[in-house]
């Protein structure tokens, strides 16, 4: 059964279209037969329609509309140079006209490809933090922020990823978007399986599931950090959300199951797994995920489809396919192997 009452608030909040939605839910017929297991789908989010696409651009049509509402000027945000968020948020900077600082940890690359490149077509202004600690983003955000409010600005911070109360509740409609494709293709249990980096679109989908009457078994894979660190952080989101909207928080700590053992030497760095993954998916249904999060994640369904319940899964493709055009792509040559 559905909670009413946490839609109506959630509905209310002001949005400021950017995507195409919904963004199709295709079986992946070719793929699934190659895994084995239960029969796959593909939530396609790589294909909403604005900025390069991404599941960041859900996060973003309630934050712009936060921020316009709020008469902000400057929109500042930060994660590493092939950031998907970074770039959505650039896109979204831009229509609104506003400006955009972008804080990257580490020091600026020799050539600026993939990601990097289309923030910078985009408009945004880019600072590096001169430290690969990605906590010096954080830092970097909070301290752009005072720079630009003491020269008479409105700036509008938005956290490594979008992960906050206001982003995460996005991800909520993104989960009743799906139970109602679902139910149209015929309904019945199901999995949804995901990566999680910064644990916004989890708690988002963790409070979609439970204000829907929990329609789905949620399997995320961790892709940045430790599951248990994670977990927590996952969990502080979802009841910041739930405080947002003034209403009790109906998950627990529990409810956040979360997979690791597949971030590999560590987040954004390819693996060869995910490589593998990556090139199966593409030789089978032509569909490109990429070496940071979505890759990893697909290499967790296939190592671990087998032994899965029979009840279907859909896996959320939640974009970043311009981080297959940064760097040399030295991990190609695993993700062509047969």
């Amino acid at each position: 059964m559905t909670s009413a009452a946490e839609w109506e608030r959630v509905d209310a909040l002001p949005r400021r279209r950017l995507a195409t939605l919904p963004t199709p839910l295709d079986e992946a017929t070719q793929l699934s037969k190659v895994v084995g297991g239960p029969s796959l789908w593909l939530k396609r989010d790589d294909l909403i329609g604005f900025g390069f696409g991404g599941n960041k651009v859900r996060s973003l049509e309630l934050l712009l509309a936060d921020a316009e509402a709020r008469g902000c000027d400057v929109l500042v945000t930060g994660a590493g140079a092939q950031s998907n968020h970074v770039r959505a948020t650039a896109a979204a900077a831009a229509i609104a006209k506003k400006q955009m600082v972008a804080v990257l940890w580490g020091t600026p690359p020799t050539e600026e490809n993939g990601n990097l490149r289309l923030t910078r077509l985009l408009g945004s202004e880019v600072r590096y933090t001169g430290s690969v600690d990605r906590a010096t983003v954080d830092r970097g955000i909070d301290q752009v922020t005072d720079e630009l409010k003491a020269a008479g600005r409105n700036p509008y911070p938005i956290p490594r990823g979008g992960a906050c109360a206001v982003g995460a509740l996005a991800h909520a409609l993104a989960a009743r978007e799906l139970a109602m494709q679902w139910e149209r293709v015929g309904g019945g249990p199901l999995r949804v399986v995901s990566a999680a980096g910064s644990g916004g679109t989890f708690a988002g989908w963790l409070l979609g599931n439970a204000w829907l009457g929990r329609p789905f078994e949620l399997d995320f894979v961790t892709v940045s950090r430790p599951a248990v660190e994670l977990r927590a952080r996952v969990f502080a989101l979802a009841r910041d959300a739930c405080e947002l909207l003034r209403v009790p928080c109906p998950v627990s700590e529990a409810e956040v199951r979360l997979h690791g053992g597949f971030i590999g030497p560590g987040y954004g760095v390819p693996t060869a797994a995910g490589s593998s993954a990556i090139g199966l998916a593409a030789r089978t249904e032509g569909v490109f995920f990429d070496p940071t999060y979505t890759g990893k994640a697909l290499a967790w369904y296939v190592a671990n489809a087998a032994s899965l319940p029979a009840s279907p899964v859909i896996f959320l493709h939640s974009g970043g396919e311009p981080a297959l055009f940064a760097g040399k792509g030295e991990w190609v040559a695993e993700a062509a192997a047969p």
